[in-house]
């Protein structure tokens, strides 16, 4: 989707970006999912139908989805569950023959392959027939060279790898009846070479291919491609080729950034190409990895502290036994509840025995009065707080995913834009790393104001990064129209500022929300007669801020580069130049002055954000009182060119979203 470069504002994406369909979308149209997985398009004209596995979150069970596109992919509408059976269901490989529209689901556990008949396409579907009394996984069906060829594996069989086994049959009719292949099993093999389906197949060029999953690391980590050399009954022969799809570099910031098992290609009527595959950002089982490492941790900090209060006969276990007595009556009158009473009695006086026994046994081992004690308890102390920050890690702390907010169902991408020069070439090789794992990231700008430029091979970068380099060193650089720039949204981000990609992430979400609204995350107030540029901390004690700094803010470059560079700015930008400084302030006035709207800025606060030029002593905010002096002269002169900008001030809080409080 983010090569074909598509624009939907109506959805607030500029440009639409992946994924186009999740669980959540699914949920929020009414079909409770926890994942969807194995999407299978069926193209009628320029309507996409996605049909793909969905997870009832309620049953617990896989179901069968169905989503409707009109604009090739970039929106997508859940028309509901087409297929839901007491058993789970998966794979849904949906494909005509003779005028009818047929779905072969996986359904293994009820330990056949069925056939289903569309009866009113694509909601409706009725059972056609069984077609083999096989438990086959992830199977699909193809036409080629006179006959229909039948493709899963049965990983029940005798001798079968899970995940690493392929078997093949052939009929003259999807229907069949199907006989099994003369080299059955066709693949028998380690799971991570690929033998097991991971989609449609295709013909590209007149070749066949067949992609398979690499379930080597985890259950579906990638996906491989094979071309198909020899099909026949009685022979296959298969050979790998490259997939052609870069790997995911942003980890679990990337949608499918840990595994991607399940690949379907089409070609158009027009002649263009299209793919749909599923991707996640955890390995398989990753919730219940995370949950058994958490409570281990947690479960071994308590004993380390009950063990400590033994060694130190803080804790003793002085058990009541005199609450287990004997019964004074004959056995042969005693009920059997009482009998039981007796059993559980006699295995509790046992066990406090040898409690007693123990803690009379260790109690006093640690001496806290003597050096040795102290280290010991110092140690303990130190073990039992890492296993109680790990086990909150691990149980409360999520899979770790810097993941993107979603705005009407879809996921957009921006471009980082920020100006340095060599002197601050010391942090960028981090800023860069950082940030460009960030899930919407799309592209890094560097506009490089002086010295020599640095080669891009020398960063690793998750995206693509490009150098601009700028004839002159001015500030007014940093707002250069640049027609290069392929998405509407940019965040200038000085690269002395470092904060959590959830962050940039809740700001990116807030300016889609206000596309025409400087977002940012520094807001400040000017006030008094004249003006006078005051921090954050005064604003809050004021209650409110009118100026949002755009070295770290979100905007619409277009319409801010535009607005920067009109001849109603000559003389503020020529004011940046003379001061070297107050280009952020420039932008304000000029929102302020030619929007329609009563409010330009928007603010959103970061959980915790780190300035480093404080570390570096080059920034032209080191001197404080200095550089707020300059600020408050360019105020002055900005309000004579371009109106008070004091007018109006926005009070902390004023959103639903709680992020600006």
């Amino acid at each position: 989707m983010e090569q074909w470069n598509v624009w939907d504002n109506e959805t607030a994406a500029w440009p639409v970006a992946n994924p186009v369909v999740t669980c959540a979308s699914a949920t929020d149209a009414g079909f409770p999912s926890n994942f969807v997985a194995d999407p299978f398009l069926y193209i009628q004209e320029d309507i996409f139908y996605l049909f793909f596995e969905t997870k009832n979150s309620v049953t617990l069970q896989g179901d069968i989805g169905v989503a409707m596109s009109k604009d090739k992919g970039a929106t997508w509408h859940h028309l509901g569950i087409v297929l839901d059976e007491e058993w789970h269901l998966s794979y849904p490989y949906v494909f005509s023959y003779q005028d009818l529209i047929y779905m072969m689901p996986e359904g293994s556990d009820k330990e056949d392959l069925r056939l289903y008949r569309a009866v009113n396409f694509p909601l409706r579907w009725t059972l056609e027939k069984v077609i083999l009394k096989k438990p086959l996984i992830d199977s699909f069906i193809i036409n080629h060279q006179g006959y229909f060829w039948l493709f899963g594996s049965d990983f029940s069989s005798v001798g079968a790898k899970k995940n690493g086994e392929l078997e093949i049959w052939y009929s003259s009719s999807p229907l069949g009846p199907w006989k099994p292949h003369k080299q059955n099993p066709v693949r028998n093999m380690d799971k991570s070479l690929g033998a097991r389906n991971a989609g449609r197949p295709f013909t590209y060029k007149g070749e066949l291919y067949r992609p398979g999953q690499d379930c080597g690391g985890t259950y579906g980590q990638r996906i491989r491609l094979f071309k198909v050399k020899v099909l026949a009954k009685d022979e296959y022969k298969e050979v790998e080729v490259p997939l052609g799809l870069d790997e995911p570099q942003k980890g679990s910031n990337a949608w499918n950034g840990a595994r991607y098992h399940h690949l379907d290609v089409q070609q158009l009527t027009s002649d263009q190409w299209v793919a749909v595959m599923d991707g996640d950002r955890v390995p398989s089982g990753d919730v219940v990895r995370r949950l058994l490492i958490g409570y281990s941790a947690f479960g071994a900090a308590i004993v380390l502290v009950i063990l400590s209060g033994v060694f130190l006969s803080a804790i003793k276990c002085n058990l009541p036994l005199s609450q287990c007595l004997h019964f004074s009556r004959k056995r042969s009158d005693v009920l059997q509840s009482q009998e039981h009473h007796l059993q559980h009695c006699s295995l509790f006086r046992w066990l406090c025995s040898h409690l007693n026994n123990m803690t009379s046994l260790l109690g006093g081992r640690i001496r806290p009065n003597t050096r040795t004690g102290q280290s010991i308890l110092a140690i303990i102390f130190v073990v039992v707080v890492s296993l109680t920050c790990i086990g909150t890690h691990y149980v409360y702390g999520g899979n770790g995913a810097g993941e993107a907010y979603s705005l009407k169902g879809h996921y957009s991408q921006f471009t980082l834009v920020t100006m340095t020069y060599d002197a601050r070439l010391w942090n960028l090789k981090m800023y860069v790393k950082h940030y460009s794992r960030c899930t919407s990231i799309r592209e890094i700008l560097v506009v490089w104001n002086k010295g020599q430029p640095p080669n891009v091979t020398r960063f690793d970068s998750a995206v693509p990064l490009r150098i601009r380099v700028e004839k002159r060193n001015s500030l007014n650089n940093r707002f250069n129209v640049d027609p290069s720039i392929k998405t509407r949204a940019v965040l200038e981000l000085d690269n002395d500022i470092m904060m959590t990609c959830d962050n940039i992430e809740r700001g990116f979400k807030i300016w889609r929300d206000h596309p025409e609204r400087i977002v940012g995350f520094y807001p400040r107030v000017a006030e008094g007669r004249p003006l006078r540029y005051r921090d954050e901390k005064y604003a809050r004690k004021q209650g409110g801020y009118n100026m949002i700094l755009t070295g770290a803010a979100f905007m619409d470059h277009k319409l801010a580069f535009e607005r920067y560079w009109s001849n109603d700015a000559k003389i503020g930008r020529d004011i940046v130049d003379k001061f070297f400084n107050c280009e952020d302030l420039l932008l304000n006035f000029l929102y302020a002055n030619a929007s329609s709207s009563r409010k330009t800025i928007e603010y959103v606060k970061p959980s915790w954000a780190l300035d480093t030029s404080k570390f570096s002593g080059v920034a032209i905010s080191r001197n404080t009182q200095e550089h707020y002096q300059v600020r408050s002269e360019c105020l002055a002169r900005f309000s004579e060119l371009y109106g008070d900008l004091a007018a109006n001030k926005w009070s902390f809080g004023s959103r639903k979203d709680g992020w600006d409080v």
